[in-house]
C-alpha cells in the first residue's frame, strides 16, 4: 500500500515506520524539521513539510494513498505528566488534529484510516478482564481521544475503512516515560501508582508498530493493543527492577497518587485489558507477552547505550 503517516518521528511512529517499509509499504510521513526528515528518509521513507491543522494542503499530500495512519500526539514529559496545563497540545492535537486529518482524507478519498487511541480511557476493572466492548470513562485528559475515535468513525459513516487501536501503555527504549523509570529502578527507586493489586495492560513499542501494520489489512473497528499478560502494580514493579538487577529501597508513589484524582488516573486505574480480539481477527501476536520479557529487552538495549549499573 501507499501510506501517508503523521507522527512518525514518535516514539511508536519511530518503530512503525521501518515496520511498514519492512512489510513492503510505501511511506510518506509528516516531518516538522529537517533533522526528522532525514531520519525518515534514512528509514526510507518520504518526508513532507505540511501541517496537521491545514486541511487543503494535507488533503493534497493524501492524494494517490490508499491508507492514513494518524499516531500524531504531543504526551508531557514526565516531569509535568500530572500538571493539566500540560496536556493543551496534545489535546489539540488529538481534537482538532485528528479531525482535520478525517476532513483532508474524505476530502482526498482515502480509503482506510488508522488512529491511535488508549485503553486508559476504559472505567477502572478492578480484576475483571476488559474487551472492547466495556464502558469507557470521560475524563478530563481523556477528551482527545475520545475526540480522536469520534473522528475516526466518521470515516467509517463515509463508507471508508477506519481501525482504532486503543493501546495500553507504552514502553520500551524511546519511551520517556518507561526510560525515566527504568533511571529510578537503577537507584533503588520501584514506581508503583495506586494500589498494588490494581492492574496494569502494557504494550512494548516494537509490537505496537507491528499492530499498526497490521491494522491496515483487519476489518473497520476499535482494538484493544496491549501484551498476552496484564500485571498487577506490584508484578510491574518488581518486572523493572528484576531487568535491571537492582533491589528497591524506595517503593513511590504509591496510594498517595490517588489523591491526585483526574490527573493521575490514567495511570491509577485497575485495567486488566484482553488483546483477543486483535489476535484473532489479524494473527498478530505480541512479541514480549508481558512486561517481564520486555522489560528485560530494553534493559539490555539501554545497556548497550551505557547505562546498566545500579546507583
Amino acid at each position: 500500500m501507499r501510506v501517508f503517516i503523521t507522527g512518525g518521528t514518535g516514539a511508536i511512529g519511530s518503530y512503525a515506520v521501518p515496520a511498514l517499509i519492512a512489510e513492503g509499504h510505501e511511506v510518506t510521513a509528516m516531518a516538522r524539521s529537517q533533522d526528522k526528515a532525514e531520519v525518515l528518509r534514512r528509514q526510507g521513507a518520504t518526508p513532507v513539510g505540511v501541517s496537521l491543522f491545514d486541511s487543503a494542503e494535507l488533503a493534497a499530500q493524501f492524494a494517490n494513498h490508499d491508507a492514513v495512519i494518524n499516531l500524531a500526539s504531543s504526551l508531557p514529559p514526565p516531569a509535568r505528566f500530572m500538571l493539566r496545563s500540560a496536556w493543551s497540545e496534545c489535546e489539540r492535537i488529538r481534537t482538532r488534529g485528528s479531525a482535520t486529518v478525517v476532513d483532508a482524507a474524505l476530502h482526498a478519498g482515502i480509503g482506510r484510516l488508522v488512529q491511535e487511541s488508549v485503553v486508559m480511557i476504559y472505567r477502572d476493572g478492578g480484576d475483571r478482564v476488559l474487551d472492547e466492548d466495556c464502558p469507557v470513562e470521560h475524563y478530563p485528559i481523556a477528551a482527545g481521544n475520545h475526540a480522536a475515535e469520534a473522528s475516526a468513525a466518521r470515516m467509517v459513516d463515509s463508507g471508508a475503512a477506519a481501525v482504532v487501536l486503543r493501546f495500553g501503555l507504552f514502553y520500551g527504549p524511546g519511551a520517556a516515560h518507561s526510560e525515566q523509570i527504568m533511571r529510578w529502578a537503577r537507584r533503588h527507586v520501584a514506581f508503583q501508582a495506586g494500589r498494588q493489586q490494581g492492574y496494569m495492560s502494557s504494550i512494548h513499542l516494537a509490537d505496537a508498530a507491528r499492530a499498526v501494520v497490521a491494522a491496515l489489512e483487519c476489518p473497520s473497528g476499535v482494538y484493544n493493543i496491549v501484551d498476552d499478560h496484564p500485571v498487577t502494580r506490584e508484578q510491574h514493579a518488581q518486572a523493572i527492577m528484576a531487568a535491571v538487577g537492582c533491589g528497591a529501597f524506595v517503593t513511590a508513589p504509591g496510594r498517595l497518587a490517588l489523591l491526585l484524582g483526574d490527573r493521575a488516573t490514567s495511570l491509577t486505574r485497575s485495567l486488566r485489558v484482553s488483546n483477543a480480539r486483535f489476535r484473532d481477527g489479524t494473527g498478530w501476536k505480541p512479541r514480549y507477552p508481558s512486561v517481564w520479557e520486555g522489560y528485560r529487552s530494553m534493559a539490555v538495549t539501554l545497556a548497550a547505550r551505557g547505562s546498566a549499573s545500579c546507583q
